[in-house]
């Protein structure tokens, strides 16, 4: 067995070398060629997790139902990819930002550089979902590519003893955050482009569970009639003109009062609903 053979044997999948020689005598084609075909493995890697994705999504929706809660956990590239998920979720669907809350090693302040030793405390994530009054109908969802995290392991390890769902997005088969989830998710998209380097394939294949998981539960949940954003947060200019449109091909209204129910009931479903209350007493 070769040097390199050994390195891949003994490291997490993750961690280990690249495929791809002295990256830096490749011209700017080869690069980004080699990166589009690292890129394409991402897809079948979260294809083949499909059952592990369903099953967890299945179990959140029955209790968000019952007033449940989302957390995720993470520290780095996947701290920041939860912590977006989550803050996406109010202008998109219109949900409260109580409903998915991401909690990165480190506070806010991590999400823009790196904090020190953040990650390695096992104890301080239990610490901030208790803060936020975690319950058994909330779920803990761990995201952390090396499946390593002392924040994300301590974190999903409490919850769990405590009898809250838990779940997990990781890169490597059979690693700890795995076995503190009770219900893993693993996608095994290999090693990176550039050795260890996990906000390219990892990230990616963790930011395409992370839209399947927190999309199917909005959709489940009533947030989306049709293909349709009806409960959109209308904060800007564009998001108006296309609640107008909606409406207008919803309801058969010219422009100017499309735009006005819009406006006055807040969101396209208000707004069809008031109509449809007004054709009803009529």
């Amino acid at each position: 067995m070769s040097q390199k053979e050994k390195e891949k044997f003994e490291l997490s999948i993750t961690e280990s070398p690249s495929e791809f020689e002295n990256l830096e005598k490749m011209s700017v084609h080869e690069l980004i060629t080699a990166i589009n075909h690292e890129d394409a493995k991402v897809h079948k890697a979260v294809q083949e997790a499909l059952p592990q994705i369903e099953r967890l999504i299945q179990l959140i929706v029955e209790r968000m139902e019952q007033g449940g809660r989302v957390f995720y956990l993470g520290a780095g590239t996947s701290g920041r990819l939860g912590v977006l998920d989550a803050s996406e979720l109010p202008p998109t669907f219109g949900v409260p930002d109580t409903m998915v809350i991401g909690l990165i090693a480190g506070g806010d302040v991590a999400l823009r550089k790196a904090v020190e030793d953040a990650e390695d405390d096992p104890a301080k994530a239990w610490a901030e979902l208790q803060e936020r009054n975690i319950n058994t109908l909330d779920t803990v969802i761990g995201i952390a590519a090396s499946g390593s995290t002392p924040y994300v392991v301590g974190g999903l390890k409490r919850a769990r003893e405590n009898g809250i769902l838990t779940g997990c997005i990781t890169c490597n088969p059979g690693s700890r955050v795995a076995q503190e989830a009770e219900y893993p998710i693993e996608v095994i998209v290999g090693p990176e482009f550039v050795t260890g380097s996990t906000r390219l394939k990892a990230g990616t294949a963790q930011k395409m569970v992370l839209n399947m998981i927190t999309t199917t539960i909005m959709i489940k949940l009533g947030r989306v009639k049709g293909n349709r954003m009806v409960n959109m947060q209308l904060t800007n200019e564009k998001l108006v003109k296309r609640g107008t449109r909606m409406l207008m091909e919803e309801l058969g209204l010219e422009e100017t009062k499309a735009k006005e129910m819009l406006l006055k009931h807040g969101s396209v479903k208000k707004a069809i609903e008031a109509e449809k209350n007004t054709n009803i007493q009529h």
